[in-house]
């Protein structure tokens, strides 16, 4: 199966679950989802595949979703709310970072068979996670912000795909913006075309996720 009809139907499966357990638990739900999104995004970042002849990270859907998330509590409950909901995001973050570093630390037993892969994938090199925390705080709060703003202009339901593309993809730019500048500086200073390349790949990848939710954001609308 061709990576790129593998990668949309991954996307529309991480959207339908955030419905999916937001009908289930309701406020609750989403919360959970957000937390459990900025673990697995940060260990899906690891794998690189080809998309539409580009190299791109894997996490870039998982991580998208956690904007839907944000954008579906923000507009059913309020800005107040979906700000507590970035910071619980970034906690979650924060929490399994510290965590793991302790857990790797310990010596393996003779009969351990998996901490060479799990430092592999949680002996974070500084200078990514930096770039990837200082992202995510800044890009989420952004995003909280501008659709919230949009909210007030454009309060009709009408407007729904507005606020919550405008808000997404901005803020997506800024969180690419950030985490390419932060994550790759020796890149950016050493060989400009290469990072550009990156982070313009990254970003594309980005957009059309936040394009793609679009439906499922006027689903949960209508969700009691």
């Amino acid at each position: 199966m061709p990576n790129e009809f593998l990668w949309l139907i991954f996307a529309l499966v991480n959207f339908a679950l955030i419905l999916l357990i937001y009908r289930l638990f309701g406020k609750s739900g989403l919360l959970v989802w957000i937390g459990m999104s900025t673990v697995v995004a940060n260990i899906q970042v690891l794998k690189m595949v080809e998309l539409f002849g580009v190299t791109a990270t894997l996490g870039n859907i998982i991580y998208g979703s956690i904007f839907l998330a944000t954008d579906i509590i923000n507009e059913k409950y309020g800005k107040k709310e979906a700000r507590k909901a970035v910071w619980l995001g970034f906690f979650t973050l924060i929490t399994m970072t510290v965590l793991m570093q302790f857990a790797i630390r310990f010596q393996p037993a003779e009969s351990d068979l998996v901490n060479e892969s799990l430092q592999t994938i949680f002996d974070l090199v500084p200078q990514v996670a930096a770039g990837s925390l200082l992202a995510y705080i800044v890009s989420q709060n952004l995003d909280v912000w501008i659709f919230a703003k949009l909210k007030q202009k454009y309060a009709s339901d009408k407007f729904l795909w507005l606020r919550n593309n405008v808000s997404s993809m901005i803020s997506q730019l800024v969180d690419t913006a950030i985490f390419c500048t932060i994550a790759f500086w020796h890149l950016l200073t050493s060989d400009f075309t290469i990072w550009l390349q990156i982070f313009i790949s990254t970003y594309l990848i980005k957009f059309i996720v936040s394009a793609l939710d679009t439906p499922f954001m006027y689903l949960a609308k209508r969700f009691k």
